[in-house]
């Protein structure tokens, strides 16, 4: 908040009185932490408490996600194999011990690929494919083309389609108590079914 400079002590203006200083003039400051009144400076920091004295901006709160977002795009450009992998194994809820044995290779041969220090093979790729239960192509996708395309195919169906509607509306704790009624439905139909 900013207050005019003059004869009155800065501290002891009320906040309504706080207003905009003339471009001429050094620009004064209240600190909504520690409330000290001081002079801008070129890093907008409180002297006493060193936090920013600009407005914090609200934070949006993002739509629950069907599917993870892909991680950040790698500079090189090229083939993310890795990356893939790792969200693949991800949506499916596959540990790395899981997703080997499944291949039938060590838990170190997946994290290897998974942190880009080996490069499968396309028999390798094969088999990783299969595991994770998609086409090969998928392995080779970019990973927003591929979290486009398994959107896509999420939202196709209706009732998942109708939820993602109503889920952008609801905040944190709403979320967890709607997720775990879901989860509560789906383990008493595993249970009758079994």
């Amino acid at each position: 908040m900013m207050a005019p400079l003059g004869d009155t002590t800065l501290q002891s203006l009320p906040e309504s009185q706080l207003q905009a200083v003339p471009a001429t003039e050094r620009e004064v400051l209240r600190c909504e932490s520690c409330k000290l009144v001081q002079f801008r400076n070129a890093a907008d920091t409180c002297r006493r408490c060193k936090k920013s004295l600009l407005p914090e901006q609200p934070k949006v709160e993002a739509v629950i996600a069907l599917v993870p977002e892909p991680a950040a795009r790698t500079a090189e450009g090229g083939l993310q194999v890795a990356t893939a992998v790792r969200d693949l194994r991800h949506v499916r809820n596959l540990s790395q011990r899981q997703l080997a044995a499944r291949m039938g290779v060590p838990r170190t041969y997946i994290s290897k690929i998974e942190n880009g220090k080996a490069m499968p093979t396309l028999s390798s790729l094969d088999r990783l494919a299969r595991a994770l239960q998609v086409d090969i192509s998928a392995l080779l996708r970019d990973a927003p083309t591929r979290h486009q395309d398994e959107t896509a195919v999420l939202m196709g169906d209706p009732f998942l389609a109708e939820i993602a509607k109503y889920a952008a509306h609801l905040n944190a704790t709403q979320k967890s108590i709607f997720l775990n009624h879901v989860r509560e439905l789906a383990q008493g139909r595993t249970r009758r079914s079994a």
